[in-house]
């Protein structure tokens, strides 16, 4: 039988958990210290390095990779891997509750990331919602050459992977601005969160902009279960 449901695409980082976790804290610690230690630069041009690859490719291990021919699995590893998220992320029930109330019959949750799929995995384990998601795509650093948003490819790759043929049945909430701008463009529809306390952009990057994910109820109320 056909699977006609829509797709809901959850962004992991800095999305499912707040910022406050301070988990992009410790990774910009260990990015900067692979680029020290690899690279062989002082603490100033590494941090330099790192956000300009960021802004150029959406991931700093992407510049790596491209200009310095480092091994992506073994940057994987004394980055994302070593990061302490036992120790930082814990189960949240009322995520959890949020994501049961969405439509299972009418909704397929699927995670989308530009982490490697351990740190993905990792992270929604802890949470203590890995089982209420059927899928995850996420950007895969084995491959010659890497696919992360905001590129269109990756939102095919999405679309793909979680069998969605049109992007009107695509739904989506990142926190990251380029993101949902991205996928607003391509017609799917968004909701970029902005969390309390976060400067708001200056032009929205998509019609729904939100505060908290509990928002994602009346913004888009048609994919859960009625109340």
């Amino acid at each position: 039988m056909a699977d006609n449901r829509v797709v809901f695409f959850f962004d992991i980082d800095n999305c499912l958990y707040p910022k406050s976790t301070k988990v992009h804290r410790h990774m910009t610690e260990l990015i900067d210290q692979y680029f020290i230690r690899h690279l062989e630069l002082s603490r100033e041009d590494a941090y330099k390095l790192h956000q300009e690859y960021y802004k150029t490719y959406g991931l700093a291990i992407e510049g790596l990779v491209r200009h310095h021919k480092i091994d992506p699995l073994e940057y994987n590893r004394q980055v994302d891997d070593a990061l302490p998220l036992e120790s930082i992320i814990f189960p949240d029930p009322d995520l959890r509750k949020l994501l049961q109330d969405i439509d299972k019959s009418k909704v397929k949750l699927w995670l989308f990331t530009n982490a490697y799929i351990t740190h993905g995995k990792r992270v929604v384990r802890l949470l203590g919602i890995d089982d209420l998601f059927e899928g995850l795509t996420f950007c895969d650093y084995a491959q010659e050459t890497m696919i992360c948003k905001p590129h269109p490819e990756m939102f095919q790759k999405a679309m793909k992977e979680a069998n969605v043929k049109e992007t009107k049945d695509c739904y989506f909430v990142d926190d990251s601005f380029l993101n949902c701008k991205k996928a607003d463009e391509l017609g799917w529809s968004v909701a970029h969160l902005v969390e309390e306390g976060e400067p708001l952009p200056a032009t929205k990057a998509c019609k729904y902009q939100i505060r908290h994910l509990e928002e994602l109820r009346t913004v888009f109320p048609q994919v859960f279960k009625a109340q």
